[in-house]
């Protein structure tokens, strides 16, 4: 990988570690469901109009859609608004390789190899041992919900791996539109119409800033220069550097938020990032084949 292409998949890890920090500031000015609706629709509009007809079916669109932005990035917000850490966040979400590998085996029979499986026990043992330390400091049903966001994360990496997106801003954009209106109906539902109006009636710069960065940082830029590496290198070579994320998610958490880290949490990272690795390791590609086909052939990698 060139020094430019290593900078940038470092970029785009320490963008998506930031991410959960951002979202922890914009909590404080929008409810999570309403927030979350936001990010898509900023993230859809005017990037639809740029990006060109979806290239893939409608129903993997709308799939994904459903499943990434509706219930994954809900769950993930009503989990943060409900006390769960930002860099705890952060680490926790990549146990959705462990999950996306278990979906894989189930519903595509993906058999996971030995030392995949040794990874994953190890993730979930950092799992565990990050329970055990928010069981202590704060409440275990927001954790609960963000490992349900993992899950769906892990669902829709197969899904995503199923309609093999050729490009995969494209997707992005178009599956951006998806979630906004059912989104909103629930906020609406669950939040409340004047909750919604107070808070966008009190929208103030800092309010917006966090929308764009989640909406254009760190998903139009994210994901449009992860699939622009993937298109040059083999995924065995991108996907580690997403175990980053949770390194600069837990250390802007701490330096912004002042988040403490804990001795039991830095041994939760160690673990789920040590484990996730190992679940990440892959066969060495067979000869002559393209990277680009090598990385359609896999479940998509770690993101924010």
């Amino acid at each position: 990988m060139k020094p430019a292409h290593l900078v940038l998949a470092v970029v785009v890890a320490a963008v998506w570690g930031v991410n959960f920090t951002v979202i922890e500031i914009g909590l404080d000015h929008f409810p999570p469901l309403l927030f979350s609706a936001l990010r898509f629709f900023t993230a859809a509009l005017p990037a639809v109009f740029f990006v060109g007809r979806p290239k893939v079916a409608w129903r993997w669109v709308v799939a994904v859609g459903l499943v990434l932005g509706v219930a994954k990035f809900g769950l993930l917000f009503v989990g943060m608004d409900a006390g769960m850490p930002a860099g705890l966040s952060s680490l926790v979400l990549q146990i959705q390789a462990v999950f996306t590998a278990g979906v894989a085996f189930v519903v595509l029979g993906e058999r996971p190899s030995r030392v995949r499986l040794l990874g994953m026990l190890v993730a979930l043992s950092g799992i565990g041992v990050a329970a055990l330390d928010e069981g202590t400091s704060g409440p275990l049903g927001a954790f609960a919900l963000v490992v349900a966001a993992a899950a769906c994360w892990g669902v829709s990496n197969v899904l995503t791996r199923k309609a093999s997106p050729p490009d995969a801003l494209n997707f992005m954009v178009w599956v951006s539109t998806v979630p906004v209106l059912p989104l909103l109906g629930l906020s609406l539902l669950l939040e409340g119409p004047s909750r919604d109006y107070d808070a966008l009636r009190a929208l103030d710069w800092q309010g917006a800033g966090t929308v764009v960065y989640v909406a254009w940082v760190t998903t139009v830029f994210g994901f449009g220069a992860w699939g622009w590496l993937l298109r040059r290198h083999p995924a065995s070579t991108v996907a580690p550097f997403s175990l980053l994320v949770p390194v600069f998610g837990m250390s802007s958490a701490a330096l912004f938020l002042g988040e403490s880290v804990s001795p039991l949490r830095w041994c939760a990272a160690a673990l789920l990032v040590g484990g996730v690795g190992l679940a990440s390791v892959t066969r060495r590609r067979p000869e002559g084949v393209h990277p680009v086909d090598a990385a359609a052939q896999r479940p998509a990698p770690v993101r924010s």
